[in-house]
């Protein structure tokens, strides 16, 4: 075990993690020249594009030292955004040690400082790695020293490197093998297994990653997971090197995957405890949680895509991913669809982008909506996820809605604007601190659902894109919220409702009957687009009905014929206000995401 390291590599996106990989495959020999392509560990196509992770990766890689000792170093790759926090925490579990890239042309910033933090809470010891050093606009020095005030590590441990031409990515693993522990565990001790990652495989069913802390695991063997008692027999196990290496054992302190003809990706939970099926003295590993969904959002099958289309490719995509969750719902505007629920905005953007392109579907999707926690008159407590299903007022006592504590770095010329913004979306201001002479570190509570509507785009272009923003979920907080309405032509469109703030309600109202009215387009006949609380209308806009020119063969003659005719359109324009369909873009479904609240 003294020659086993299990590290992982965390940063902000975009600061280089997956190239740092790839070097790291390279100067190791684990793939050859010809298999060699950029961003190995990334197997979709969306990570490529996005160049970000998505899923977390494992690779064995084996290093022989100088001296002739020869090394293996278990590499777990990280999901990098936000939304896969809690996967990210369950990796960090599996490791001893992790090496921290910072991108030295953009110095620390936020997802930097939550990683490391996260980090710190696993006990794991941080090698920081200054990475893109080839560039000319790097900023060695700056990102040294924020790297001391802000997160506290002395600038003597970082390892200067560019991970792109592999200039001094050579020190990285006689780094790792000197400062990173090897792992601590009993070989003879009950087996003790840590599940940190899991997809479906359609040829071999689940595919389960495990750390392994004590014990030993063979082929054949009967486990069982604590959280839900399942058993199943091990048919393979093995290590990635990338490639997947078959084994007959894992043993106390190693990392590799197993397949045991799980069907079903909802009996894995990622963070549970494997045990073998007799054993009953194995305790669970602390951190366990079934991470909840924090944003909703409706999906409806678009133009040439049927309901059973939209399903099954929602239920395969759920394969892979046990963090999706959906259920049927019906609506009056939209038909019938689905109410999926995500850990974020970026990972519904994923399942957007996935059902688009992998299974050819055309979507009509709602704005995107959290959860609230209501209490009724009757002191019953229970959680909605869209605003249809929010009680009449008089039935409410209390509405709670989710906080978030975001962290926010920004350079100082842009502070006014940021913290404007801030006010704007009901934040709640913790703390503000300088860490270097242009750079400002902000603590706010926020409420998620106004996170959801735009804010890290006004973020962006109000700080030309510096300011960077990492966030997690706090509490739940009461909150004097109320259900909007939006009426087209005294229909009321459920798809469009939306519950807001009540001092923001009259504006929010006004900007989206507007919005609709450009987006809405004319019909034969007059639209009336309201925006109304509890039956009263708060805000009202009309698109005008296209009109044809019936004067145009009267010249000259008495005005009574231009009003009969005159009278006679409009009689007609009346019938088709009854039996008229309106027909509302996809675009105007999400007219509430650019509102400028």
């Amino acid at each position: 075990m003294k020659h086993i390291r299990n590290f992982s590599i965390i940063a902000h996106i975009d600061h280089g993690k997956t190239t740092l990989s790839d070097r790291l495959l390279e100067i190791t020999n684990a793939i050859s020249k010809r298999d060699m392509q950029e961003q190995v560990l990334d197997s979709m196509d969306l990570e490529r594009e996005r160049g970000i992770t998505i899923k977390s990766h494992f690779v064995r890689l084996k290093h022989t030292t100088p001296q002739g000792d020869e090394y293996i170093l278990n590499l777990i790759d990280t999901p990098g955004h936000i939304d896969f926090n809690y996967e990210v925490s369950r990796s960090l579990a599996a490791c001893e040690g992790s090496l921290l890239v910072i991108d030295s042309t953009q110095g620390v910033e936020a997802q930097t400082v939550a990683n490391t933090y996260l980090a710190l809470e696993n006990d794991l010891v941080l090698i920081p790695i200054l990475n893109k050093i080839d560039l000319p606009n790097h900023e060695l020095e700056k990102s040294l020293q924020e790297m001391e005030t802000v997160i506290g590590i002395s600038r003597d441990e970082a390892l200067p490197v560019s991970a792109k031409t592999g200039l001094g990515v050579d020190k990285i693993i006689p780094a790792i093998i000197e400062r990173i522990p090897p792992p601590v565990g009993d070989p003879n001790k009950p087996l003790k297994a840590l599940v940190f990652d899991s997809w479906f495989d359609s040829y071999r069913g689940v595919i389960i990653l495990v750390r392994i802390i004590d014990g030993k695991l063979k082929k054949g063997d009967k486990i069982k997971f604590l959280s839900n008692s399942a058993e199943h027999e091990v048919i393979e196990l093995g290590v990635h090197t990338p490639k997947p290496l078959p084994l007959q054992q894992l043993s106390a302190g190693e990392v590799g995957y197993i397949i045991g003809s799980i069907k079903n990706i909802s009996e894995v939970k990622i963070g549970d405890t494997i045990t073998h099926n007799k054993e009953t003295r194995v305790t669970p590993l602390p951190g366990f949680k079934e991470p909840p969904p924090m944003v909703f959002s409706g999906f409806y099958p678009g133009e040439g895509t049927s309901h059973e289309e939209l399903r099954e490719a929602i239920e395969k995509l759920t394969l892979n991913d046990s963090s999706l969750t959906f259920e049927p719902e019906t609506s009056p505007a939209l038909g019938i669809g689905f109410r999926c629920g995500f850990l974020g905005l970026l990972h519904k953007e994923i399942i957007q982008e996935r059902l688009e392109r992998e299974y050819n579907l055309a979507i009509v999707t709602t704005a995107p909506s959290v959860r609230y926690r209501i209490t009724n008159t009757t002191g019953e407590t229970f959680e909605i996820e869209s605003p249809a299903q929010l009680p009449s007022p008089q039935y409410i006592k209390m509405i709670e809605e989710p906080f978030i504590e975001a962290i926010i770095l920004t350079p100082e010329a842009f502070l006014g604007n940021i913290l404007k913004l801030l006010q704007n979306r009901r934040g709640i201001h913790k703390k503000m601190d300088y860490i270097s002479a242009q750079m400002i570190y902000l603590t706010y509570d926020l409420p998620l659902a106004e996170v959801l509507y735009d804010f890290f785009n006004k973020l962006k272009s109000l700080s030309q894109g510096y300011a960077s923003f990492d966030y997690e979920f706090k509490d739940f907080r009461e909150s004097p919220l109320i259900k909007m309405d939006i009426l087209i032509n005294q229909q009321p469109v459920d798809a469009l409702a939306l519950i807001v703030h009540k001092d923001k309600a009259y504006t929010i109202g006004s900007q989206l009957t507007s919005k609709m009215k450009a987006l809405i387009p004319r019909q034969l006949f007059e639209v009336v687009i309201q925006a109304a609380i509890s039956k009263r209308v708060i805000a009202k806009t009309v698109v005008k009905a296209l009109r044809k020119n019936v004067l145009a063969k009267c010249y000259g003659g008495d005005i009574t014929r231009k009003m009969k005719l005159l009278e006679k359109q409009k009689k007609g324009k009346k019938r088709m206000k009854r039996v008229g369909k309106v027909d509302i873009p996809q675009e105007a479904f999400l007219a509430a995401l650019e509102l400028d609240g």
